[in-house]
């Protein structure tokens, strides 16, 4: 059994906070890898895991994106993430949240809460009664805040127009067939805002129904989530969970792009030369999905306005770009010239 220390995902992470509370039931993980740059920021996941240790891995590894997806945005952030451990059920309580509250209370601002898979505004709502360390809530018309899901969505629409013109030579996505991997919030998006250009969109999700929802919205076609990842298309645009980029999957490919906003898209370092070997292009995922977390600083260092937030997440585009282009400068894949530039920003280069 490995120490904390040993653990395969930990990187020298600042804070590994374990949660339980017995009244109402919460197990929770908090990570904080690196305050550096400010208060480690990022999302809560509620998410049910076959394996305990998974809840921790997923912590460890989404925290460490997260330190280098809020350096990369330029943002005076650190990076964290917390998961909260679901039943078989998928129970969630006002109890649960509120002693999650009570937890990333306790920590003292080393750590920001914020939207994430399984979690909503209104969950957020109630997490904010009991910590002032939360962002993402709910806001007048016109103000700073809310559901990061469209700013991340917005963001990842432009790195996908970025991405066919460098591989595809195209200023445009119109004719262009995007195979879209997950159907939430920011998958959604993206087929909209891809649809409105004139790309063809083909969808799968886990939930069958809400592929067909976002299909028939975009004139698109649904396929079976075990195809998805073997389409013949122009752009593959993970929008799920993470960790789909494995040798297998990679070996099957058939695409010349994969941009999309999922976290942790890599299995392994390793997948970032292999994908790199096959001359696919990749569009490092925390540097695409970004915008999200955009909205969320904006709103909780209160520094800009929505024009604010839209300026800095167009220039999502020009950050993908330097890395294309020192990638071919010399000869590193774009997953580790990203990480190498990261660490350095968080004063681990």
């Amino acid at each position: 059994m490995h120490s904390p220390w040993e653990y395969p995902d930990f990187d020298d992470h600042e804070i590994v906070h374990f949660v339980t509370d017995r009244a109402s039931g919460l197990r929770a993980v908090i990570c904080v890898h690196s305050t550096h740059l400010g208060p480690g920021a990022g999302g809560v996941r509620f998410w049910h895991y076959a394996e305990s240790a998974d809840a921790l891995r997923d912590a460890l590894r989404l925290s460490r994106g997260m330190s280098f997806k809020n350096a990369m945005a330029g943002l005076p952030l650190g990076g964290g993430k917390a998961v909260i451990l679901a039943d078989d059920a998928r129970t969630k309580t006002p109890e649960m949240l509120e002693a999650y509250g009570r937890a990333v209370e306790r920590l003292g601002g080393a750590y920001v809460t914020a939207e994430d898979v399984g979690v909503g505004v209104p969950d957020l709502v109630e997490v904010s009664k009991h910590t002032r360390f939360v962002s993402g809530l709910p806001v007048g018309e016109g103000a700073v805040g809310g559901d990061p899901g469209p700013h991340t969505s917005y963001g990842v629409y432009l790195g996908v127009r970025a991405a066919a013109r460098r591989a595809l030579g195209k200023d445009s996505l119109a004719g262009l067939h995007i195979a879209i991997q997950g159907a939430g919030s920011v998958a959604g998006g993206l087929a909209r805002l891809a649809a409105k250009d004139g790309a063809r969109i083909s969808v799968a999700d886990i939930d069958g129904a809400r592929a067909q929802r976002v299909a028939d919205e975009v004139a698109g076609s649904v396929v079976s989530p075990d195809s998805i990842m073997t389409l013949d298309a122009d752009i593959l645009s993970p929008n799920a969970l993470g960790a789909i980029l494995t040798e297998e999957s990679i070996a099957a490919l058939r695409v010349p792009v994969v941009a999309g906003g999922a976290n942790n898209q890599l299995a392994t370092p390793a997948d970032g030369q292999r994908i790199h070997e096959r001359g696919i292009l990749y569009a490092p995922d925390y540097v695409i999905n970004a915008g999200g977390i955009i909205n969320v600083s904006t709103e909780y260092l209160k520094d800009g306005d929505q024009e604010t937030v839209r300026g800095r997440i167009e220039q999502i585009p020009e950050r993908l770009e330097r890395i294309w282009s020192d990638s071919v400068a010399t000869g590193r894949n774009p997953a580790e010239v990203a990480d190498a530039m990261a660490k350095k920003l968080i004063g681990r280069g």
